[in-house]
Parts: C-alpha cells; structure tokens; sequence
C-alpha cells in the first residue's frame, strides 16, 4: 500500500483525482471527445483550472532571451505582439514579474535508476528551495517510483519541505506485473496486469498538475528530477502535458541520470521530457550525476522564475469549448527568443 502523508483538507481531493486517473486513461481511447451534450456535463463537473478570474482573460508568463540564451530585462509592452490560432489579440495588460508569489512543484524520482543520485538531488534540491522561497511563495514535495507519494504539502517552511526531501527513499517496485498504483487514500489503483512498472512518472505530473497545482492561482512552476524514463504509467506523456497546460504550470525537467546505471547507449528519456517542457514554457536542463551542473541548473531556474514577463489578453473567440488554443508571443527584435507555453484550454465557466 503506497505510505501518502495527507492533511484532511487533501483526503476527499486525492480520492477524487484517484478515482478520476483510472477514468480519464479510460477515456482517452476514442479519437475524438464525445457528442456535445456530454462534453458540457463533464466541463461542468470540472475546475476551471486555465482561466482563474471571473473575466475572460488569458495569462502568459513568459522570459524573453538572446541568441546566446541570456535573458533580457526591462522590455515593455510595444516589443511584442500575442497570437491566437493565428489570429492577433490586443495586449490588456504587461507587467515584468519579479516578486508575484510563485507556486512550486518539486517531484523527486525514487526509483531504483536514481540508487546513486538520490541523495545529491536532496541536498541540492533543499538548498534550492531555502534560496528561492519568499514570503508569499509555497511548495509542495512529491516522490514517485511505484508509487506516488505526497511527501509535503503546501507550505512556505524550507525545513518541512528539507524533511520532505530527505524522506524520499528508493523503491524499484515489483518487477513485470500488477505492482501497487498511483496513490489514493483506498489504495492503489490497479495496475496494467503487462509490462514493468517501476517510474509512474506520467502519472506523477499528471497528480501533481490536476490535484495540486490545479487548485492554485497565479505563477506556478514544477520541477522534475528524473532520468526522464517511464516504466508503468496508466496515463501518457500527451496526458500528463495536458494535465499541466490546463493547470497553468511551468515544467522544468532536470535530467538526472547516473549513466552506469543503463550502459553505453541505454539511456532514452530526454526525448519525451522535451516534450513536456516545450508545451509548457520550461525547459530541459542536462545534469547527469554532477552535483555541479545540478546546482547551476537550479540557479539557472532561479533566474528564469525571477525575471518573468506577464502578458494578459482577452481572446477575440470567446466561446469556452474545452478546446486547445495555440498561444504565440512574437517578439519584434527578432533576435529575440521566446520561451512560453504553446497554448491553452478554453475550459467552460465553472458553476458556482
């Protein structure tokens, strides 16, 4: 049974996006969403997890870099323009973001490919955390292998969130077969009965978005330390990009993979996490097994968390149909480097 340290306030919750996992993989094998009607009932019962005010606004935070990737401040509203499928927005409001409260996600991978990385990632990881939390700013903790486990929740206190850190233990799982699932206070959900499992790392985002950061407002990011490599997720990359597009969540991925753990020529997982951080306005950052690049890496991060543009549009389609808008910023120094989030979902109004 996965151990998951819940606050009451989170039980009902972590039940529900429990429950809601095994549907959702479940409904992702037809093409195409149901007959209208059914979509409507459903965006109902869903949070509006994308536009988080009242009015129709969308929110872009985003950093601008040059050619050579160093980022560029003091830019002003006139050196960009905003598209939406294509179409031009008018720009409502602009701001460089340095101190808004920030939200952030730190899921440590404790499978057994992480035996000799783990606990540089904890130590870095907590220093991180003591140099980047301000006042107004909370962080959660997830660690995930077989399981997933919800070491910390939102806090401001670096010293719980250290003892979070420090908790983390490895745990390669069960081998081939039906291992224990994604976490729920009822117990695992069943697993695929084929295949290994031991790296629910799609699951993990997808939690950590739709139950955690979902819920929160304003800017958020998350971070992963991971090799990048999934072994058993009952959801997709597709789904766990999802997931996190609709919370407004900045993915970081730092790449930590000890090479002698798979041989010359084994290790694959960058290619789907460059996926996850393209879509979402992060980035990959290459760490291998140095403690040196890790630090550079979350000092790098830093940066970039605090050097943010805030871009704001009301969308010329006002029509809340659940479906993904494609978001561009174009800079007009076009030298200029943009790195933001590809989109949106237009999710319908929720009911009060």
């Amino acid at each position: 049974m996965p151990k998951l340290q819940l606050t009451p306030r989170l039980a009902a919750r972590f039940f529900a996006v429990t429950l809601g996992l095994t549907l959702f993989a479940a409904a992702q094998n037809p093409p195409s969403p149901p007959p209208a009607s059914g979509d409507q009932t459903q965006g109902q019962e869903q949070p509006l997890e994308t536009l988080k005010v009242n009015v129709d606004v969308v929110q872009l935070f985003f950093n601008v870099k040059d050619k050579h990737g160093a980022l560029i401040p003091s830019l002003t509203k006139s050196d960009f323009d905003v598209f939406e499928d294509s179409k031009t927005q008018t720009i409502k409001y602009f701001k460089a973001e340095s101190d808004l409260p920030l939200t952030l996600g730190i899921l440590i991978d404790s499978s057994g490919s992480q035996q000799r990385v783990l606990a540089m990632e904890k130590e870095v990881g907590a220093s991180f955390l003591e140099n980047i939390l301000r006042p107004k700013d909370e962080a959660f903790v997830i660690s995930f292998d077989v399981d997933i486990n919800l070491l910390q929740d939102f806090t401001n206190s670096v010293s719980r969130l250290r003892k979070a850190l420090n908790s983390a233990t490895i745990n390669a799982g069960g081998g081939v077969g039906c291992a224990q699932g994604p976490i729920g206070p009822q117990g695992p959900i069943p697993c695929s009965s084929t295949g290994p499992r031991g790296t629910a790392l799609y699951d993990a985002v997808y939690l950590a978005s739709h139950d955690e950061l979902g819920h929160e407002v304003g800017r958020k990011a998350m971070i992963l330390l991971t090799d990048g490599e999934d072994q058993g997720s009952r959801l997709k990359i597709k789904d766990a990009i999802e997931a996190a597009q609709k919370a407004d969540a900045i993915c970081y991925v730092l790449l930590i993979a000890d090479r002698g753990f798979y041989g010359f020529g084994g290790y694959s997982g960058d290619a789907e996490m460059k996926k996850l951080s393209h879509e979402t306005g992060g980035r990959v950052i290459e760490v291998g097994n140095k403690i040196d690049k890790l630090r550079q890496a979350f000092e790098q991060i830093s940066q970039e968390l605090r050097s943010q543009y805030n871009i704001g549009y009301t969308p010329t389609n006002a029509t809340r149909d659940g479906s993904f808008r494609k978001v561009e910023i174009k800079p007009k120094q076009t030298e200029y480097k943009i790195q933001a989030r590809s989109g949106y979902y237009a999710m319908p109004r929720r009911e009060d």
